[in-house]
Parts: C-alpha cells; structure tokens; sequence
C-alpha cells in the first residue's frame, strides 16, 4: 500500500502531465487539423517517459527492453503522423495562398492610390531624422501593398520604426522586403520584422553598425584563461572523486585524466552541437567561456552569438542542439557506466546517492535493481561521468535569459514569456539556495544568471514566424528531463522504489 506522500506524488504527476496535454491541446485546436496532428506528435514524443515516470512512482518497474521497445513504437507513431501532418499542411498551404491572393487583389482593386500617396506624405518627419532624409525616402519605397503597407515612421535609436499593416506571407513578405533593403544599400541597415507594442507587426530599420560585435583580442584571452581554469578544476574534480585532493598530490595526475576526458568529451559534444546548426544557418558564434567550478568541474560554458540570428527557428535549433548531442554523449556514458557496474567497481557510493535525480535514480533502477537496496553500491567510473553531464545539461537548460533554457523558452514562445520564466527561474534559485545554503549550486548559477545572463538575445531578423510543433515538442521533453534530472525522490518514494 502507498502512504500519503507516495499517494500525493502520483497525482503531482497525473496532473502535471495533464496540465501540459490540455495546455499543448487547446493552442493546438485552433490550427484545426493542423494543429491536433501536431499536438498527437508532441504527445506521442512525450509518451514513453510519461508512462515509464508513471509506473515508476507506483512502484511497477519496466526493463530495459521495454523501455526501448516504448520509445521504438513511439518514433513509429511519431514519423506516421508526421506524413499525415505534411500531406494535410500541403492541402492547406494551396487553399491559404489562393485565399490570400484573393483579398490581396481585392484590397489592391479597392484602394485609392491617391489615398495611398496622401497617407504616407501627410506625415510629419521630426526635424532631425536618426536616419538621413534621403535613405529614409529611399527604405520608404521599399514598402508595398503586397508585403507591409506603412502608415508611420517613428525614429528609433539610429534607425526607425515602420507602423502598419502586413499584407503577405510572413517568410515571403520579409524575404522580399529584405532583398529590397540589401538592392539599394548592400549591408549598410539591416531590417527586423517583429511584433509591436500593440501586438501588430512592425518594421524596425538599424544600421549595419548596430550587429553584434566580434570577440574582442582581451575576451579571446580571457576565454583561453577559462579553458586553463576548467582543465585543472576537472582534473581537480576527478581526484576528489577519487579520493585525493589534486594540488596536493601532483604526482597522481595521470590517475585523474581518464575521468577529465570523459567530462570534457561532454563539454566538448555540448560546443560541436551548437556550431554544427549555427553553421548550418551561417549564423557565427564566440569562443566558449567555459565556467570552472571545483564541485563538478566544469558548469558548462557561455557562448554568445557573433552575427544576428535570421528566425526564431534558427535560435531554437542552435540552442538546442548543444544540449542535445551533450544530453546524448552523458546518458550513453551514464548507460554504459550502469551496465559494467559490478562487485568491485572502482567506486563505492551509499545507494541513498541516487535519491538526488529522479531520472538517474530510475535509470539506476532499472538497471541495477536490486542492488540499490544495499547500503553501498559499487559503481563504475562511467557512470559518475556521465551523471555529472547529465546535471550539466540540465542546469544549461534552465529556462533563464541566454541559457540554452532560456534561448528555447524564447524561440518557441516568445520573448514576453522568456521574460516571465527568467524571472521565476530567478525566484525559485534563490529561494533553494536560502533554504539549503550547504549546496552551493543553487546561489553560483542565481548570480551567474543574474549577472551574466538575465538579458534576452536580441530579437531575430524574421520575429514573427515561430518554429513549427515539432519543435515546440521536443523543446517541451528537454524542459521535462531537466526537471527530472534536478529535482530528488521523495525519501519515502524512494524507499517503495527500493533505492536506499
């Protein structure tokens, strides 16, 4: 039988995952079929962990091969769907451009070109323009009833700010607008389609100069320092975990490389995934300022973007591709570790050590079983390894300013709710590091955070157009195994898992 507290956790769960089926349901249902095949992808993606957490809390414990065997039927559903949801969305497509060539030939054929000319003239410049007069009218012409039809220009910092109406296809109207701009004056303004204060798009016109700045020669030897600091603090980090402490015992240096190399090929997998899709996009990216911590090693590093991002697309996939392949590289080590596990391993941890991550704790459960119930188990090196990425990614993930977190956050909702988790993300770590200062990780990254990384990236070139479902989803399951990966088991919890 389930006491209170076991009682209570499953229906957290429960209503958890309901909570997000109903929230992700009902912003689908307005896309119609669109959007409900959508929302079966997101929910057939998240499936497999939803049932595994599930049984997992009231006690039913699923093997290895039953979880591959969820997460294979789960990829099957999930790539059947998603050719029903492309043929559905071509039909679509072809009936919305059809019915928007129409109101467009309407609203052509019923406006007065005369009324048109009338309109923008009538405006009043300010005597002392950010942009100069002449390349004002000329971005002016770049406006037409079939894209975004100005009505006002508002000067904004050295640049300006077009008010209106858009009248084509977000991608289509920004594309054309864009290689109008880049016709008349090559690099020298660039041009950002976004939403305004009132909810309607704008046009926003900034000079070239205002891009982002390239790695200055000072930051460039500041991040080689950080790549010296963090090489020592994961060798230091390995010989506590070994045992020793490292600046006292330098002769044992070679001991500690294995498990350095380990982290760092997290570290490292973390890096190449992010550059592989900014490549991808041509998007250019700092040297990473890796942050050296001596509990773990290493708490990842901040990378910053060198060049303007074009859509919200491309931000979610750099940002996530880092955590990604990093995620991957931690829990294949964190499998293997589990695996080679036996009588004599290297380590010798207390079992109640897995309490501390529901997901590692239920992974070890799996694999493991029984074992757990012993007061000490015997551990691979792997393992730790891979635990060690694992809480990495996921304080990477944080949904907070410029974290990876807080770059998907951002991507996928915008930058109003970007805004409201970074200030929760805040709230709750501080909280946490109140109430259990012994843990220093919770007060390191709350001013890291607060600091260093609370401000939002800049907006997109192309603002408007949001990623697709797909990438809503998966951006959902990072958020959800960061969670799992941070947040402990209850003891009594545990204790009916059989872990401590």
């Amino acid at each position: 039988m389930l006491n209170v507290s076991e009682t209570t956790a499953i229906v957290l769960i429960l209503v958890l995952a309901l909570v997000i089926l109903t929230w992700g349901y009902n912003r689908s249902r307005v896309y119609g079929k669109l959007g409900l095949l959508a929302w079966l992808q997101s929910v057939i993606l998240m499936a497999p962990w939803l049932v595994f957490f599930g049984l997992f809390a009231a006690g039913i414990y699923l093997n290895l091969v039953a979880i591959i065997s969820l997460l294979i039927i789960s990829t099957i559903v999930y790539i059947y769907l998603g050719k029903r949801l492309r043929s559905a969305g071509q039909d679509t497509i072809l009936r919305e451009r059809a019915a928007q060539r129409i109101q467009s030939e309407q609203i052509e054929h019923n406006s007065n070109n005369s009324k048109v000319v009338s309109t923008v003239e009538a405006k009043v410049l300010p005597d002392v323009l950010p942009i100069p007069e002449e390349d004002l009218k000329t971005i002016k012409s770049i406006f037409g009833i079939d894209t975004f039809f100005a009505t006002e220009t508002i000067p904004y910092q050295e640049g300006a700010i077009f008010r209106g109406n858009l009248r084509g296809e977000i991608e289509e109207s920004y594309q054309r607008l864009s290689e109008k701009l880049k016709e008349h004056f090559g690099e020298k303004y660039r041009l950002f389609l976004v939403e305004g204060a009132e909810n309607k798009p704008v046009v926003i016109i900034l000079p070239s100069a205002n891009d982002p700045q390239p790695t200055t020669t000072t930051q460039k030897y500041i991040a080689i320092l950080l790549i010296g600091a963090t090489i020592l603090t994961s060798l230091e980090a390995a010989g506590l975990l070994l045992g020793f402490d490292l600046f006292s015992n330098w002769g044992r240096t070679l001991e500690t490389v294995p498990m350095s190399l380990g982290l760092w090929a997290v570290l490292v997998s973390h890096e190449i995934g992010h550059r592989i899709l900014a490549n991808r996009y041509n998007i250019r990216l700092s040297i990473p300022f890796f942050l050296p911590t001596g509990q773990i090693g290493s708490f990842g590093a901040i990378t910053r973007f060198e060049s303007l991002v074009p859509n919200r697309t491309a931000l979610f996939d750099v940002a996530f591709a880092g955590p990604a392949l990093g995620g991957i590289v931690s829990l294949i080590l964190l499998v293997i570790g589990l695996t080679l596990s036996h009588t004599g391993s290297l380590f010798q941890i207390p079992s109640q050590f897995f309490q501390s991550s529901i997901l590692v704790g239920s992974l070890a459960r799996v694999v493991l079983g029984d074992e757990l119930q012993k007061t000490i188990i015997d551990i691979n090196p792997l393992m730790i390894v891979g635990w060690l990425g694992l809480v990495i990614t996921a304080l990477n993930l944080l949904p907070a300013g410029q974290l990876d977190g807080g770059r998907i956050v951002q991507a996928i909702y915008g930058r109003k709710v970007a805004r409201r988790t970074t200030i929760i993300t805040l709230v709750i770590l501080g909280i946490i590091a109140i109430v259990n200062p012994i843990n220093p990780i919770p007060l390191y990254w709350t001013i890291l955070v607060l600091f260093l990384q609370r401000d939002l990236e800049r907006p997109s070139l192309n603002e408007l157009s949001e990623p697709d479902d797909t990438r809503a989803a998966w951006g959902l399951l990072a958020l959800f195994l960061m969670l799992a990966t941070l947040i402990p088991l209850s003891p009594s919890l545990a204790g009916q898992l059989g872990i401590g």
